[in-house]
């Protein structure tokens, strides 16, 4: 937005959790920040305003994603940073954190400057790297942290490489302590889970596949959680999927340990009987059809009790937020046996959409849902976005919430499709994105012709 212009978005239902609105308003912005949320809408655009009509729209602030793979630099072929941004604002979303699994790895400040450089230039939202743990994501020898922290980093991890290695990890969280930044560990025990390629239970071992205990999960949640009370670190505990996760996870915040956790839109949505390929319909027999790669995902879709427990944990707040860990993948990942295709979904364009229903099933207030995708994020980050607040860069999304549309994953604008939501039907979407005051997504055009 060019200096001196001023835009209004007249007659939203506008919802910021970081402020407690939740009101028929006026969003106004000047100079690509946020000016004034009205105390209730003037039912016009105010003089020198050009203006956007959000009459039946939701008006939020812009989403934070603390778990996305931009693939930049090193895979392009599954996703860059220009495409991944593009995703992301079609999500709704306006800053996403990029996890280190890069190639080469961001465990230097010259791999995780480049990072920014790239998302300065290509990007159309907010790109927050995250650093490595370990170098090269081994787990052998601490990455330079210090180094890491300075070149902007907002965290460190070491992706789906967890570190095995306890006093490595509590080395990890006590340097940690000294910049103020959360330690992403991936909660899994590989040598419980070895072999495995989905949840353990009835549905691998109706098709035959190696299952992972939940035990692998919760057994790597408990080790940290243990080894953030003892260092006092900040642990950040991301993609959370079990039961068993959540019961020690409830235990350590009650303790006082700095721990926060992020749950995924599949975990929350889906489960093990997706794999079957019917959309979680179980079949009558098993075919080639009903090994559905685009499932495969790490941590593996667990059971249905499980995913109900997530819903639950998230809306009572025991679980912080809602992250995507969008992984797209190329087809050549995926057109494959069950064995050998690549974990990962991609998820940002369909991440609000799906977890939206869960406001219609009674799940969870719309107000605790939007919370966990834009407040809460923004508190772990500890920067001044994620909230309307007076001041804050203009980052804003817009909702219809009775816009109806089916999934097509050859349309994302991702370079990948790897989704087992093709073909569903979802009920809410993301119209349009305005970062920094300026719109970077509009559906169809059609947000600001309404009369």
């Amino acid at each position: 937005m060019a200096a001196g212009n001023k835009l209004a978005i007249t007659g939203g239902r506008v919802i910021d959790p970081a402020q407690g609105i939740d009101r028929i308003a006026d969003v106004l912005i000047l100079n690509g920040r946020i000016e004034e949320v009205s105390q209730k809408s003037i039912g016009k655009i105010p003089d020198g305003y050009e203006g956007i009509d959000a009459t039946g729209l939701i008006v939020s602030p812009g989403y934070v994603d603390l778990h996305t793979h931009l693939r930049e630099p090193g895979q392009e072929w599954k996703e860059t940073i220009a495409s991944g941004t593009k995703a992301a604002a079609q999500g709704g979303f306006t800053t996403v954190c990029a996890m280190p699994n890069t190639d080469p790895v961001q465990d230097s400040a010259s791999v995780v400057e480049d990072v920014i450089r790239r998302a300065a230039a290509d990007g159309v939202v907010r790109v927050l790297p995250i650093g490595a743990i370990s170098v090269g994501q081994h787990g052998k020898r601490l990455a330079p942290m210090g180094e890491l922290a300075d070149a902007g980093v907002i965290g460190f991890s070491d992706d789906g490489n967890p570190v095995s290695d306890a006093n490595l990890m509590r080395q990890a969280l006590a340097y940690s302590v000294e910049f103020g930044l959360p330690i992403i560990n991936h909660a899994e025990d590989k040598k419980i889970g070895a072999g495995g390629v989905m949840n353990a239970g009835a549905v691998a071992t109706r098709l035959g596949l190696a299952g992972v205990p939940a035990e692998a999960e919760t057994a790597m949640v408990t080790r940290d959680l243990q080894l953030a009370g003892l260092t006092g670190a900040r642990l950040h505990i991301p993609h959370i999927s079990t039961t068993g996760s959540l019961a020690a996870l409830r235990s350590a915040k009650e303790l006082g340990v700095n721990v926060t956790a992020e749950v995924t839109p599949h975990h929350l949505t889906l489960n093990d009987q997706w794999v079957f390929g019917q959309r979680g319909q179980v079949p009558d027999r098993v075919v080639l059809e009903s090994y559905d790669t685009n499932t495969k995902v790490n941590p593996p879709l667990r059971s249905r009790a499980d995913a109900e427990a997530l819903v639950e944990a998230l809306s009572q707040g025991l679980i912080d937020v809602i992250a995507t860990d969008h992984a797209p993948h190329a087809a050549t990942d995926k057109v494959c046996t069950y064995n050998e295709a690549a974990h990962g979904i991609n998820v940002l364009e369909t991440a609000f959409s799906s977890v939206f229903g869960l406001v219609d099933a009674g799940s969870i207030s719309l107000l605790r849902l939007i919370e966990a995708l834009t407040a809460g994020p923004a508190a772990i980050l500890g920067r001044d976005i994620g909230s309307l607040k007076k001041g804050f860069t203009a980052d804003v999304t817009l909702i219809d919430p009775g816009s109806k549309w089916v999934v097509k994953p050859e349309e994302f604008a991702s370079k990948s499709a790897n989704s087992p939501l093709g073909g569903v039907e979802f009920t809410g979407r993301v119209v349009r994105t305005i970062y920094q005051g300026e719109t970077v997504f509009e559906l169809n055009s059609r947000v600001g012709a309404r009369a």
